[in-house]
């Protein structure tokens, strides 16, 4: 899957802006998260159209950053992050990028960012 990020100047109405870009052309937001860090905004955010979100952006004067992510399914249950994170430090992979996306049915899904993806798709397999 892929995470696309905009790093920007922040500003009033710049979540509504970019939004907007998006609803106009029928491009739902499945998740998304927002930081104001020094000035600059941080958003992160899932579409089903990756690509094509990235390309009405860009269109639009934002700076995109595309990354291929991994959504993992763990049982949403006190030291179930710390086995999966475990597993990727004994393997020595970095977690970039991760944050909760959704529960559902007794199960938290994250995404995540690494900085060897294949080698962790192998290394995760029982959660992917």
């Amino acid at each position: 899957m892929e995470q696309l990020t905009v790093i920007v100047d922040d500003k009033v109405g710049l979540l509504a802006d970019i939004s907007y870009i998006l609803g106009k052309s029928k491009i739902n937001i499945e998740s998304l998260s927002v930081a104001s860090m020094d000035k600059k905004a941080i958003l992160t955010f899932f579409v089903k159209d990756a690509k094509r979100a990235s390309e009405l952006l860009k269109s639009n004067g934002y700076h995109v950053l595309e990354s291929e992510i991994l959504v993992v399914r763990l049982k949403d249950e006190p030291g179930e992050l710390s086995k999966m994170s475990l597993l990727l430090a004994n393997e020595k992979i970095n977690i970039r990028n991760l944050y909760f996306v959704a529960k559902e049915k007794g199960n938290s899904i994250v995404a995540l960012k690494v900085d060897k993806t294949t080698k962790a798709k192998r290394v995760l397999k029982q959660y992917l």
